[in-house]
């Protein structure tokens, strides 16, 4: 669709969890000259009511509220331009799909969807509608990411040979993963697709290939049942009024956290939603710690490893080419301090960051038969991933320029998408999986 009379795309935002925040905060805040927030749907009126409460706060007025079943019908009564999806990630291709059956243009969080099958009828819509769905990767808008992208376009290390890619979630924010509805792989499609997606498109947008093959081994090692082993379980099922929850580590306090608390604790009598499950109860059916050989169209390969309980956060990024290696490592926290315990990433002690968790980012170029050179990146911060969903909005909502492509298509989304997916049907194998056999793209 086009602008409206008053020069603003008009924005509906269907799934108000927490994730809703950050793009309801650029809409109103930072982006009010090209984009005007107009509505909320969702299935909890409860969690909308929270968000307009905060719209208020701001001295934004509250904006319309619809239950999820009349979709629909506000993209009429509220002329929607655009869609932004941020809800369970399972139910994405519905929202999707009617948006761009609608005339709307379409902003998902990522993964775009959960299974191949939704991911066809998505791309079939963007086909047959010849509207616009963007995968809101914000990690490509980093600029340590974005650093990587032009030294490697550049040839920098010259033709790439192989990536090597560990990712690190460490015992507070990837045990989050296993309270909440991420936890149940049917919703999710598991660490490899609602996470991982994330690492993936940036090696697809990286070496600018798609995935060809690949091969896994995943298991729930620590969290879930498998957690009594290791000495960590408690006797409750949810945190909230449960005592046994008093002293552990692992479990969320969300009347500690007035937002969290008025979003789930406060919400949850309409729909039954607990936000804070015990990591070991039963009922987990996501690995928590995964391995994967990918290979690409231009040859390369990539191992990737993500571990969810590690005691720091952080990354590391090996490129091996024909002239060089370039190397990125980020330390996002150096570990979990005791006092960060019972909060969430980046929620520690009263919304700071603990000393303790200091870290930081090198990027290095290894040429060979030359010295290592740092390379200087400009941008990048401790803050909102490095700095990139503020430059992400940017784009998506400013019409900030993006010269360097940054802005993922559908096509993009199911790229990244297919790689996980690939991945957790070689778990359940203990086989290399073609891509193409689970889905082929143009």
């Amino acid at each position: 669709m086009s602008p409206q009379a008053s020069g603003r795309l008009r924005y509906a935002v269907v799934g108000t969890g927490a994730r809703a925040e950050m793009f309801v905060r650029a809409l109103v805040r930072d982006h009010p000259d090209t984009a005007e927030l107009v509505a909320f749907a969702d299935v909890n009126q409860a969690r909308m009511a929270a968000h307009n409460r905060w719209l208020g706060e701001s001295g934004h007025p509250p904006v319309p509220t619809y239950r999820a079943a009349d979709f629909a019908a506000m993209l009429t009564k509220e002329r929607v331009d655009v869609v932004l999806v941020t809800s369970v990630d399972v139910t994405h291709d519905g929202y999707i799909v009617a948006a761009l059956e609608a005339g709307c243009d379409v902003v998902t969080e990522k993964p775009m969807t959960v299974d191949a099958p939704r991911c066809a009828r998505i791309l079939d819509a963007v086909a047959r509608t010849g509207r616009r769905v963007t995968v809101a990767f914000n990690y490509r808008y980093n600029p340590l990411h974005e650093q990587v992208r032009r030294l490697l376009a550049e040839g920098a290390v010259g033709e790439v040979g192989s990536v090597h890619f560990e990712w690190l979630l460490d015992v507070r924010h990837g045990a989050d993963y296993f309270r909440r509805w991420h936890r149940d792989k049917a919703a999710s499609g598991g660490l490899m697709v609602h996470k991982a997606s994330h690492h993936f498109d940036l090696v697809n947008w990286w070496l600018d290939a798609r995935p060809v093959e690949v091969y896994g081994a995943g298991r729930l090692f620590f969290y879930g049942e498998a957690g009594r082993r290791h000495g960590y379980a408690r006797d409750y099922d949810r945190a909230h009024g449960s005592p046994a929850a008093g002293d552990d580590p692992f479990a969320l306090r969300l009347a500690a956290h007035p937002r969290l608390r008025e979003l789930y604790l406060d919400a949850e009598a309409e729909d039954g939603y607990q936000r804070d499950r015990n990591v070991f109860a039963p009922g987990v059916t996501i690995e928590d710690d995964m391995a994967v050989l990918a290979r690409y169209s231009t040859g390369a390969t990539m191992t990737y490893h993500l571990t969810a309980y590690a005691p720091w956060e952080g990354y590391r990024v090996m490129v091996n080419g024909s002239r060089g290696r370039l190397e990125l490592e980020v330390t996002e926290s150096a570990y979990v301090s005791p006092e960060a315990t019972g909060a969430l990433k980046g929620a520690a002690l009263h919304g700071g960051q603990a000393p303790a968790e200091a870290g930081g980012a090198t990027l290095t170029l290894r040429p060979f038969w030359a010295p290592p050179r740092a390379v200087t990146v400009e941008g990048h911060t401790r803050q909102g991933h490095g700095g990139a969903d503020a430059r992400m909005t940017r784009v998506l909502f400013g019409g900030a320029p993006d010269p360097l492509d940054r802005a993922a298509t559908a096509h993009d989304g199911a790229l990244a998408l297919l790689t996980g997916l690939a991945a957790n049907r070689s778990f359940d194998t203990g086989r290399p999986v073609r891509v193409a056999d689970l889905l082929t793209l143009p």
